[in-house]
């Protein structure tokens, strides 16, 4: 995978320099780290996912101790709040709710927000973006750059990433702290770096050297 040549800004000289990278977990909740079944008709990768728990959970503390804003973004997928495609979709493939409101499958799993930090519900979306209030926080944030883990790369990180290259945000995927749900993992990952300019490192490598947001060489 080749790496996007690019100004990586220090976490500490955000603030001064006028730009700020938030990390944003997504959706790290049982019935998606836990379930027996992927939902995508082949079993949970019982090697990758575990790992990707935990190194979600490691970045989480570093971002933490270097003074990186974490939000986390959480999935509800009960049938009231499901468009009539998506309970169609459902119906025709026979999918359950995932998720649903106050139960344990809709819990965060290992990781969760400390006190005062955000957390944003997404209902029956795949995109955070589409969850009242996020976007206006991230700009009131004066954030510039997402860095982005989570479940999964292809579906919820990917449509958040999506969209937040389309608004002008720069965007980081932390390749150790997502797996694939449908697609090939390393695919996705090559996928977000070629069309939304993703950088894709590690939680390691940011724990290594501090550096979260990114914008643009000139």
């Amino acid at each position: 995978m080749t790496t996007r040549k690019s100004t990586v800004i220090p976490a500490a000289a955000n603030d001064a320099a006028g730009r700020r990278a938030a990390l944003l977990v997504i959706d790290m909740q049982n019935d998606f780290c836990l379930s027996d079944s992927s939902g995508s008709g082949r079993p949970l990768d019982r090697a990758t996912v575990p790992a990707v728990v935990e190194n979600t959970r490691r970045s989480v503390g570093v971002a933490r101790q270097a003074g990186v804003e974490v939000i986390f973004v959480r999935f509800l997928g009960d049938e009231k709040y499901q468009g009539p495609s998506w309970r169609e979709r459902n119906r025709r493939l026979g999918k359950r709710p995932r998720c649903r409101e106050h139960t344990w499958g809709a819990e965060f799993h290992r990781v969760e927000p400390a006190p005062g930090e955000r957390v944003f519900t997404k209902r029956a979306h795949f995109d955070a973006f589409l969850t009242a209030g996020f976007e206006e926080y991230l700009a009131s944030r004066g954030v510039s750059t997402v860095v982005l883990a989570g479940l999964y790369s292809d579906v919820c990180v990917d449509s958040t990433a999506r969209t937040a290259f389309q608004k002008g945000y720069h965007v980081t995927v932390l390749s150790d702290c997502t797996t694939s749900l449908h697609l090939d993992p390393a695919a996705v990952l090559r996928f977000m770096e070629v069309l939304y300019g993703a950088r894709i490192t590690s939680w390691e490598e940011m724990a290594r050297t501090g550096l979260w947001a990114t914008e643009p060489a000139g």
